[in-house]
């Protein structure tokens, strides 16, 4: 799994790749031979493991398919599965599968190229112990605090705050609320330490690999003077990807109020009552905050899209066409079915309730999204999606992370790989934004642009509350009013920054910040 480790000694490293074998391999269990050019199918390869598995897959109730094979033979399988399947597989080097631990061969098989700003095309290379994947996926449990931490400076003097929280979680207990900084973990200081073992201590107190993981910090509450000792023990926290559901009363009717956090499977239930609160209440306007939305199932994205627009709208209409690489011009190569497009799904897909039920809609012709660098995958197909129907989509925030593209989870050998196998776009073709979507008045290095404002977040405020800057000026554009100034450089990173501030980074799970389809 991508790690997240925020704070750092220095701007970068070299980390060494450590060969593992020869030059030219032949595998038992199989009977390929390392050939450059020549790619096995990876149907062949699969499930010849170093350690295989034992007893019941619990997503299938069958026995895992698990043979003896070698870490060798997991690359070879890698190798085959990429060429087949990764979105830019004519960009991938072809190298000998025998030379490599399997976890640094799998990071060796992406592009390398760049995209317009230069950024690398492929940020979003990843693996997770398939155990874990299954668990969060499906059920939305992470272990953690319950605390959305925030790291506006990841090097001294380093500043982190808690964004959100999750209710019920240790960090509600412990009265964590939205502004409130880390000074310490046990014992360091956050904000000055700067030697390797301070740094790991930081890292493993505020992101816990398991439960039952207890540490100690220093919190300096929003307006307070002097921080205040906690004592938090991690546990296996249930997200609530749907929050502060409300309305609110403006001179242009009312307007209603979203945070939605997570495309993962318990969120379809929430985004459901949600909506279907908000249709009752006879909204005029949809404020939705996606600003810490990473992504995730993108069919909950549609439902989430015809929510908004309604069916007049949607009907027959494209959320979201799935583009392979060329070998798969009209057949997804992993279900084997025709290519047809992701409609806007008008009754409910069955994570989290009854599939098949009728999804309430706001029918509206406009909606603000509330978005930073956080706002990422499947979270920014709902703003290309309805923007590719008529839908005005009013940004507000500052730029979104740009990924048009997807993939497939796959599973082998008990971990699951996520390598880029397609890109989405719209009904209108389009889904070119690899630099992320930017409100129109962004100063700096701005991506696609967008109707809207470029205001940078605020942590003086609760989210949901009218004055909340991003809020604020949503609502202000709504009614007419001019966006409020856009920095052309950032401030030093603060609570209560101004507007075209750094964002930051809120870590989350690799998963969580990518465009999933399911089999």
């Amino acid at each position: 799994m991508t790690n997240r480790l925020l704070f750092v000694l220095a701007a970068c490293s070299v980390v060494g790749l450590a060969a593992c074998g020869g030059s030219n391999t032949t595998q038992s269990g199989s009977s390929t031979t390392y050939t450059p050019g020549v790619f096995p199918a990876s149907s062949s390869l699969a499930a010849q493991c170093a350690s295989p598995r034992t007893g019941t897959d619990p997503t299938t109730g069958k026995p895992y398919p698990d043979t003896p094979g070698s870490s060798t033979t997991e690359n070879f399988w890698l190798r085959s599965w990429t060429n087949e399947l990764y979105l830019w597989y004519k960009e991938v080097p072809d190298l000998n599968p025998g030379s490599y631990a399997t976890a640094d061969y799998f990071n060796l098989l992406k592009t390398t190229a760049t995209t317009p700003s230069g950024n690398p095309k492929d940020k979003f290379h990843f693996t997770y112990p398939t155990a874990q994947w299954v668990a969060l996926s499906q059920s939305g449990v992470e272990a953690s605090y319950g605390a959305q931490f925030v790291v506006l400076a990841s090097s001294p003097p380093r500043l982190v705050v808690v964004a959100y929280t999750q209710p019920g979680s240790p960090a509600t207990t412990a009265s964590l609320s939205r502004g409130a900084q880390v000074l310490t973990v046990d014992g360091v200081d956050l904000v000055n330490a700067s030697d390797s073992a301070s740094v790991a201590t930081l890292n493993a107190g505020l992101f816990p690999a398991a439960a039952g993981s207890t540490h100690s910090f220093s919190i300096l509450d929003l307006g307070a003077a002097s921080g205040r000792p906690v004592t938090m023990t991690s546990a296996n926290v249930t997200e609530t990807p749907v929050q502060n559901v409300g309305t609110i009363p403006s001179s242009t009717g009312t307007v209603g109020y979203m945070l939605f956090n997570d495309h993962i499977a318990t969120a379809e239930a929430e985004l459901v009552s949600a909506f279907a609160q908000l249709a009752a209440a006879n909204v005029n306007d949809l404020v939705l905050d996606i600003r810490y939305n990473g992504g995730g199932y993108l069919d909950i994205a549609s439902e989430v899209g015809y929510m908004v627009a309604g069916p007049a709208a949607t009907a027959g209409k494209t959320f979201e066409k799935t583009v392979f690489n060329d070998k798969y011009p009209t057949t997804d190569p992993v279900t084997g079915q025709a290519l047809t497009p992701v409609p806007f799904h008008s009754t409910s897909q069955g994570f989290s309730g009854p599939q098949g039920q009728a999804l309430p809609t706001l029918s509206l012709p406009r909606v603000a999204v509330l978005t930073s660098g956080n706002t990422c995958s499947a979270s920014e197909s709902i703003m290309n999606s309805l923007r590719g129907v008529g839908v005005q989509v009013v940004q507000v925030g500052t730029t979104t992370c740009g990924k048009p593209y997807g993939f497939y989870p796959a599973d082998n050998c008990g971990t699951t790989y996520f390598s880029i196998q397609f890109q989405g776009v719209n009904a209108l073709g389009f889904g070119d934004y690899p630099d992320g979507f930017s409100p129109a008045n962004t100063l700096t290095s701005p991506g696609v642009t967008v109707p809207g404002c470029s205001v940078g977040d605020d942590f003086t405020h609760a989210l949901g509350d009218p004055g909340e800057a991003r809020l604020a000026a949503a609502l202000g554009y709504f009614a007419g009013q001019p966006c409020p100034a856009a920095a052309a450089v950032a401030p030093p990173p603060g609570v209560g920054r101004s507007a075209a501030s750094a964002d930051g980074v809120a870590p989350k799970s690799p998963w969580r910040e990518n465009r999933i389809y399911r089999r």
